[in-house]
């Protein structure tokens, strides 16, 4: 080390110790050196906690691009069955002029929100402009809400 950077180095720390604990934002400007405090520790508040949850809200979301300009769900059938499980099904259309092939799956949650189930995803090939039924019933009779989700076939 040489001995001005030395200098510079110990001013620095003396700059530091003379001006005590600082904000994570603020630094230390000694000639042409800076030194920028650490952040100080402890917990963070969650960023963006709405921002992409469509998924917690929706009852029929897409999954990626591909299926965003060609599949649309013009309605969704629920009824509760004897059992006390809930049933549905979705009728999913192609709005293209050639046949896709995409993956659908049901997740089941509770009056809270909570998974309780989820169907595996499901492989559906959908012909021109075609439009398709697709069946998902829960496992147990605690699901209250539903979510069905599109995504390509992989």
């Amino acid at each position: 080390m040489k001995p001005n950077e030395f200098v510079l180095l110990i001013a620095g720390f003396g700059l530091v110790a003379a001006t005590g604990c600082m904000e994570v934002s603020e630094k230390v400007e000694s000639g042409t050196r800076y030194l920028i405090t650490g952040h100080p520790g402890g917990a963070y508040r969650p960023r963006n906690v709405n921002k992409y949850d469509l998924e917690n809200s929706a009852r029929f979301v897409l999954l990626d691009k591909g299926v965003e300009r060609s599949v649309t769900c013009p309605n969704i059938e629920e009824r509760v069955t004897d059992d006390g499980r809930l049933e549905v099904v979705a009728n999913l259309r192609n709005r293209l002029n050639r046949r896709i092939e995409v993956q659908v799956n049901c997740v089941f949650k509770d009056d809270k929100g909570f998974p309780t189930d989820e169907a595996s995803f499901k492989t559906l090939i959908l012909d021109e402009n075609a439009q398709e039924g697709v069946r998902f019933i829960s496992m147990n009779n605690q699901s209250r809400t539903y979510t069905i989700r599109v995504r390509q076939a992989r």
